[in-house]
């Protein structure tokens, strides 16, 4: 299956949400996700529906997809087209304002003659709805149409209501009594400023993505040669460039794309994309990461990965992944909001029906009340609860360099009361160096052989060997296989079988189990060698913090005991499970896992099970790939110290949830009764319905500046 991601414009609430993804699920697309803040809709296409057919589909709903073409880098038309969705919610306010207005002024205590003329004031209202039935009533219409009805299904009916009842008053020469154009044109006048508030607001949430979106676009200097082979620059895009292609960086420029130097070196700040603004020093054959600053030096580059590949990309990519996912709490508020706007228009019959027959309340009043009723009533809050905060959220733990997969981890973050780390490559630095080897073979043949069977390994220590150890000649094996837990195996021409691993392979052979890794021949021991690896600088601080949240720590290693041991004793780790293999591993996260959420931090590859076990499954960025593609969350800065951070940023987040969808339900609950027994007014009304979505858009951003750690 193809995996499409595209961006749709015109999706103002939850309900547009709502009427995308059904059509799309209608359609037999799978793994469908859609995030009307973001703009952005991705499927798996299957084959049943091209994508023209699909285009016009959503076309018929009212939206415009955007073509990836025409959106530009990390969706740079999306945020054009949120700045002309503004303006033209700006623009439509401003022109309705001067005729809503004036039709307001005959309520003042002293009377404007010949506005309280009805045909005067339905020539000034005119305008005024029919701009407003442009927008709104289009809008319902296609909703109702598609069986999902939206908020502009009540706007438009409280509008019309009016508009039509005055007409009504002014046909039948009732008197200015029946005549309420200036409500008609009130409600449209402020819900079109409220909307223009509402996106300006939600545009808010989505600012550190714009951020690193705004990134992927800039001019580098390309490096080519002429007919001479003289070598000549001259800007270009980077989106011009190819992999492959030569070009020259200078002090405080920006990396324009992921490359790898090939002359020079340079101190850059990756603070865009790790959190960690102290300058990191690169030189010849490190990769810099597009986006990045280039604070000293200059370097020549290749350009290494392009588009979609690079690693920026690939960051805002997950992010608004995870933004078009719902968390479970998110559940009861879609499945009320999908029937809200139909419960809405009958509580609204109601009101008039119960303030004119049973409390004798006047035909006019009774119909002001009920159209209070549809202008106040605010379906989009319960859908904009969840993803503002996520947005938010996701957006701020991108800029500190945590990664969510998912939206449903930032909810679980709220429940783990136990953390279990890996050891080497976690705890520790990784960076380990050789201190000490024993062999019973000749010293250059007893290296040439562990060099040759750690090359193929992508464990730290092999990977400290193979740098350490610099051999020429590496022996060629008739078979070779890392058994993981174990360590290496393998055969050479002679059919002699050697194994490298952790004192588990040799321990019928000796007593002592304190070295890092023993050398079998043929099942004896030839040798083994010690290895010290640096405990993380952050480490310490991180597992005080956990302790000082009530949260258990666990080291949970393939290391031997001893080792492991007093790695937890420096550290003060509650629990110590060593000389783990991965299957053990698994079956310790599944047991911790059946009694209390556990989250799991580690880098290995025989951390990958582990990690897709556990409840939060949590790795660095510069750990093996598979271990990442098995974790739900990434920390990028190449250590732990903002592992608090991304377990505050879960729980804030939750906790901003939680309120905005109290908020979304008590003004509901609360403010359609005021409006049933006439203490509010429909003008009134419409603002303090706008108004509601900019309390939990500015409740979300407040996620941005609080403190969480």
């Amino acid at each position: 299956m193809e995996k499409v991601d595209w961006k749709v414009e015109g999706m103002t609430c939850t309900n547009c949400a709502l009427s995308i993804n059904r059509y799309l699920q209608k359609e037999g697309l799978k793994d469908v996700k859609v995030n009307f803040i973001g703009g952005e809709v991705s499927f798996e296409l299957n084959g049943n529906k091209t994508k023209e057919e699909l285009t016009k589909g959503i076309a018929d709903l009212g939206y415009k997809v955007i073509n990836e073409q025409s959106a530009g880098p990390g969706g740079q038309t999306t945020n054009n087209k949120q700045r002309k969705l503004f303006s033209n919610h700006l623009q439509r306010f401003l022109f309705c304002l001067p005729f809503t207005l004036v039709l307001m002024m005959h309520m003042l205590p002293w009377h404007i003659h010949f506005l309280m003329n009805p045909w005067i004031q339905l020539a000034i209202c005119i305008p005024v709805y029919l701009v407003g039935m442009g927008y709104f009533g289009v809008s319902a219409v296609k909703s109702l149409r598609h069986g999902i009805p939206n908020m502009n299904v009540l706007i438009a009916i409280g509008a019309t209501a009016a508009f039509v009842y005055s007409l009504i008053g002014s046909i039948g020469n009732l008197g200015m009594d029946y005549v309420f154009y200036e409500t008609a044109a009130t409600i449209i006048t402020l819900v079109f400023l409220g909307e223009w508030i509402e996106h300006k607001s939600v545009a808010g949430t989505q600012k550190e993505l714009n951020k690193l979106a705004a990134q992927q676009k800039v001019m580098a200097n390309m490096i080519a040669f002429d007919e001479e082979h003289k070598e000549l620059i001259f800007p270009v895009e980077n989106t011009s460039l190819h992999v492959g292609d030569l070009i020259l960086i200078k002090t405080g420029e920006q990396v324009p794309i992921d490359c790898k130097i090939l002359w020079g070196d340079v101190h850059v700040n990756e603070a865009l994309l790790t959190g960690e603004s102290k300058p990191i020093q690169k030189t010849k054959k490190d990769a810099l990461i597009g986006g990045s600053l280039i604070t000293d030096g200059t370097v020549k580059a290749q350009v290494t990965a392009v588009g979609k590949d690079t690693v920026l990309s690939n960051i805002l990519t997950l992010v608004k992944q995870a933004q078009g996912e719902k968390p479970p709490i998110q559940q009861l508020a879609d499945k009320i909001s999908a029937i809200f706007v139909p419960a809405v228009l009958g509580i609204a019959v109601l009101t008039f029906l119960f303030n004119y027959f049973a409390f004798d309340v006047s035909g006019t009043n009774s119909l002001m009340r009920s159209i209070a009723v549809l202008v106040i009533s605010c379906p989009c809050a319960m859908g904009l609860a969840t993803p503002a905060a996520i947005a938010v959220g996701l957006g701020r733990a991108a800029k500190n360099g945590i990664l969510f997969r998912n939206a449903k981890s930032l909810e679980l973050f709220k429940s783990i009361t136990t953390v279990v780390f890996d050891k080497t490559g976690t705890l520790t630095k990784g960076q380990m160096t050789i201190s000490n080897w024993q062999s019973t073979l000749d010293e250059n043949l007893f290296r040439q052989i562990i060099f040759s069977l750690e090359k193929y390994s992508n464990h730290p220590i092999a990977k400290a060997i193979t740098t350490g150890w610099k051999i020429n000649n590496p022996l060629n094996w008739k078979k070779i296989e890392e058994i993981k837990g174990l360590g290496m195996r393998a055969e050479d021409a002679a059919g002699n079988i050697f194994q490298l691993g952790s004192y588990k392979i040799a321990a019928s052979l000796t007593e002592d189990p304190s070295h890092t890794a023993y050398l079998l021949q043929n099942d004896s021991l030839v040798g083994w060698f010690d290895m010290d690896d640096e405990i993380r600088t952050e480490a310490k601080d991180v597992i005080s913090y956990l302790h000082s949240k009530n949260i258990q720590t666990i080291l949970l290693s393939g290391d031997s005991l001893e080792r492991t041991q007093k790695i937890a004793d420096a550290l003060g780790i509650d629990k110590v499970y060593a000389e783990k293999t991965p299957e053990e591993k698994l079956q310790i996260i599944g047991d911790l896992n059946s009694k209390t959420p556990v989250a799991m931090v580690g880098d290995g590859v025989n951390d990958a099970p582990a990690l897709a076990k556990a409840t939060i499954g949590i790795s660095m960025s510069d750990a093996t790939q598979l271990a990442v593609q098995s974790a739900q969350v990434v920390l990028m800065n190449k250590g732990i110290q903002h592992l608090p951070l991304a377990l505050g940023l879960g729980k804030h987040t939750f906790i901003t949830i939680k309120g905005n969808l109290f908020w979304a339900f008590i003004y509901n609950i609360v403010a359609i009764p005021i409006a049933a027994v006439g203490l509010l007014q429909p003008g009134l009304a419409a603002l303090a319905m706008g108004f509601s979505d900019v309390v939990l858009a500015l409740n979300s951003i407040w996620l941005k500046f609080k403190k969480v750690v």
